[in-house]
């Protein structure tokens, strides 16, 4: 079940906001709530407005847990441009683009591996021969130590 969250009109430019954006993409929301938080950026505010909504939709509309949810998909698309004479020299002048962003943000609930009671068994075993295995290195070691050890007193 995904749940989508939009953000229009945002006035700040698309390239700025997308290095925020790229921070939380992929993260459970407790993560991207926490590097929001420490982000010292201009766009981490209406990101993280935009997160709360998305984790209160997720949990009144659908019933979802907050502890099961992360970001699946963020998007930032320009929006239109608001264009502004700027006076140059000599009766000039310079054109100023005031860019706007789109924000997307798509929760999505983290399914919890089915776990095999045969599978478990595998992995129990693998660690058991890990462990003899390093007990071997370990007597080997020991055994090295303890034929260097007469040598040096003769």
């Amino acid at each position: 079940m995904s749940v989508i969250a939009k953000l229009r009109y945002l006035r700040i430019a698309p390239r700025k906001v997308r290095l925020v954006a790229d921070l939380i993409r992929g993260k459970s929301v407790e993560e991207a709530q926490t590097i929001l938080n420490f982000t010292q950026k201009k766009a981490t505010l209406p990101i993280s407005k935009l997160l709360r909504q998305a984790i209160a939709n997720a949990k009144n509309n659908f019933q979802l847990k907050e502890e099961n949810l992360f970001i699946s998909e963020i998007l930032v698309n320009e929006g239109p441009k608001l264009k502004r004479v700027f006076p140059r020299a000599r009766g000039s002048a310079d054109t100023i683009q005031k860019k706007v962003s789109h924000i997307t943000l798509v929760l999505e609930e983290r399914e919890k591996p089915k776990i095999n009671p045969s599978a478990s068994l595998r992995v129990g075993h693998s660690a058991e021969l890990s462990r003899s295995h390093g007990e071997q290195s370990r007597t080997i070691k020991t055994k090295k130590h303890e034929s260097q050890s007469p040598s040096k007193s003769i």
